[in-house]
């Protein structure tokens, strides 16, 4: 204390000083007290502002940027360019940075009516009434500290929380009224452009990338007739909802192949086959999913009545369904599971969600590893338009409602998996006794779900049962699900070694 008051001269011999003296260092003494108050105010305040900025505020504050940026391009494209030098044209974004500055402008002020002002003063009044006037004491360390330390103690903390959070609160209104409004502005300025971007996207969707598919596809299909020739049709293999799979012994250096024979009946059709074509030929070559070599437009299929897309693949042992009526181990189970979550990954890593995954539509090859087939529902998930596809057993709820996400994959896994898990085709009971596909879909939106049949080990269980969970959020991702099967599937073929090595042991 004793170094903030140098410009009252304290006599070294300590003779008594003027009450004008006393009252100017009493006033000093004040002065430094609230100059202490406010940097602690401050202090706390700006701390808690600042965190909220590193946690919360930067990311707000470049998406506000962004948004005043396309609007003033959308706006006025001359001069966009020239206010963003100067940030005349981030409104919005300089309303935010008012909200958080408001912490740096509170202060312990003590202006002529306040009710901490009066109150201080009141408390110094008392201070110097109860000094001896007769005899003014000298202005030593020990005084001027008790004065403070009076002063400080008279103070009500109440009072003073009151009076910062009154002035922080008309701060933060004021500074929030400005941003509320100026936000208001730039959500009108984008509504219009949002609306028109939403009628290009739909186009794009719609129109524009069907469109593109087909000529793909067609001048694909040119160039593989030209330099592989037209595939020879074998004995049929099996027949889909929108085509028949034929086998093929050779085409264009592969064998054997299988050719997908598919006659659109409109142009609907024509867009997904055409699409379809475009996302196996787009993705990369990848071991769970089953490889397009190439495709052909026959224009005499039929006899001349009809125009065919045959799509040539490689050609693999038999599917799932097959498989199972077959009678499959339980480690090769396991594995066809753990191969179909990794394919399914695979689509998900590249943007597109299949929306049919089935036993029919898991391929195997000899030695029972499966691939995924058939991406004639595959969309990818920004395009995804609500259209309700897929097979029923395996259709999460939310299609019904037509906002769905990549999750739909993961309730079908959830599904096959019950198939898996059992070992055998039949359907579930539930489904069974549906007497509709409405009665089913009715069933399934209700949340009925397979049976837990004897067999089941409790961890497959609870996959199956997360898989398949009515809240599309609760379905655990496939990064999660993949090391889960792997744990299952160590454990019980683990389990079934040691089980099959006891009982030879037994014999013995």
């Amino acid at each position: 204390m004793e170094t903030e008051s140098t410009d009252i001269i304290i006599p070294e011999n300590g003779e008594p000083v003027t009450s004008r003296d006393i009252k100017c260092c009493i006033k000093q003494i004040q002065e430094l007290i609230i100059s202490r108050l406010n940097q602690a105010v401050a202090n706390k305040l700006i701390s808690s502002v600042d965190y909220l900025r590193e946690s919360f505020v930067g990311t707000l504050e470049r998406c506000l940027k962004s948004l005043e940026e396309s609007w003033e391009v959308s706006v006025h494209p001359a001069r966009s360019l020239e206010k963003s030098k100067d940030g005349s044209v981030h409104i919005t974004s300089n309303y935010l940075k008012q909200i958080l500055n408001a912490a740096y402008h509170v202060e312990v002020t003590f202006h002529s009516g306040s009710t901490v002002t009066r109150m201080l003063w009141e408390q110094i009044k008392q201070i110097i009434q109860r000094i001896t006037w007769v005899s003014p004491p000298a202005i030593t360390s020990d005084w001027k500290r008790k004065v403070a330390q009076d002063a400080i103690e008279s103070l009500s903390a109440s009072k003073l929380a009151k009076s910062i959070c009154s002035q922080f609160r008309t701060r933060l209104n004021s500074s929030h009224e400005a941003f509320a409004a100026s936000l208001r502005q730039l959500e009108d300025g984008h509504s219009g452009r949002l609306e028109r971007t939403e009628d290009l996207w739909l186009k794009v969707r719609k129109d524009h990338a069907p469109r593109l598919a087909r000529l793909s596809l067609e001048s694909r299909s040119l160039q593989d007739v030209l330099l592989h020739g037209k595939p020879k049709l074998g004995r049929e293999l099996g027949r889909g909802q929108y085509g028949v799979v034929y086998l093929c012994d050779s085409w264009g250096g592969h064998f054997p192949c299988a050719l997908k024979s598919v006659v659109p009946p409109d142009e609907k059709h024509w867009n997904d086959l055409a699409l379809e074509f475009h996302y196996m030929r787009s993705l990369q070559s990848h071991e769970r999913l089953v490889h397009l070599h190439g495709s052909v437009i026959d224009y005499g299929y039929g006899g001349g009545s009809s125009i065919a897309v045959l799509l040539i693949m490689e050609r693999l042992h038999r599917d799932l369904y097959t498989g199972l009526k077959a009678g499959l181990e339980l480690e090769p189970r396991l594995q066809i599971a753990l191969d179909v979550v990794e394919g399914i990954r695979y689509l998900h890593s590249q943007g597109l969600v299949h929306r049919d995954i089935k036993l029919k539509n898991v391929l195997l090859d000899k030695k029972n590893r499966a691939k995924i087939t058939d991406l004639g529902f595959c969309k990818p998930e920004a395009m995804m338009s609500g259209s309700i596809v897929g097979t029923p057993i395996h259709m999460a709820p939310e299609l019904f409602t037509g906002k769905y996400d990549n999750s739909v994959d993961v309730y079908a896994f959830g599904i096959l998996f019950w198939y898996i898990c059992s070992g055998h085709v039949k359907l579930p009971e539930a489904f069974e006794r549906c007497a509709s596909k409405d009665h089913l879909w009715n069933n399934v939106r209700r949340g009925v779900r397979p049976e837990r049949l004897p067999v089941f080990d409790e961890e497959c269980w609870q996959l199956m049962e997360a898989c398949w969970a009515g809240d599309s959020s609760q379905r655990p991702l496939l990064g999660i699900v993949q090391p889960m099967l792997r744990g299952i599937m160590d454990r019980l073929c683990k389990a079934g070694s040691e089980h099959a090595h006891k009982g030879l042991d037994d014999s013995t």
